[in-house]
């Protein structure tokens, strides 16, 4: 696994907040077998860990969406030294605007994971999102990372609410595409 050092925001505030090694890894248990060969996208990429797990796993192709544009081509750089280009594809957009235009091109996501700023209310914004036809694959899953004190929706678009698990004060809730 990649080991990540956070940057430092304004008044000492990280700004970008890699996903816990243990969160990662129990995300990729979570997905057992789902990743190889999936379309993934990993919304608020920050670091790009998700995504590059995602990549090493199998996943035919990654769309790291990130909305900072300074990480977004820290990122390609990342991506272009390791060799991993054809596969990986580095968006520098707000993540509402990616699922709009995206969906429109029929991106049929197979795997969707989403680890906005806690406090942002993002999840709240971009999960009813995810529903726009062309976006997710029939039996997509969608996961959010979130804090325990972010209560999600038991359905928000056509997704449904399938499981939470926590991880001290972080929670992984898994959605899934109800079938029309």
């Amino acid at each position: 696994m990649l080991k990540l050092k956070p940057k430092k925001g304004k008044k000492g505030d990280l700004s970008v907040r890699p996903t816990l090694s243990k969160v990662r890894q129990a995300l990729f248990n979570i997905l057992a077998g789902r990743v190889g060969g999936s379309v993934f996208v990993d919304l608020y990429a920050g670091t790009g860990a998700i995504g590059m797990d995602a990549m090493s796993k199998g996943a035919k192709k990654i769309y790291f969406v990130e909305a900072d544009r300074r990480l977004a081509f820290s990122l390609k750089d990342l991506i272009d030294g390791c060799g991993c280009r054809p596969k990986a594809h580095i968006i520098a957009m707000n993540a509402d605007d990616f699922i709009i235009k995206y969906a429109q091109k029929g991106i049929e996501a197979d795997i969707v994971f989403l680890d906005p700023p806690y406090a942002s209310g993002e999840l709240e914004k971009v999960l009813p999102l995810l529903s726009t036809p062309g976006f997710l694959a029939g039996d997509a899953v969608v996961i959010a990372e979130h804090s325990k004190r972010v209560l999600l929706p038991d359905e928000t678009g056509l997704l449904k609410k399938r499981k939470t698990y926590r991880y001290g004060d972080t929670l992984l809730t898994t959605y899934f595409q109800e079938t029309i």
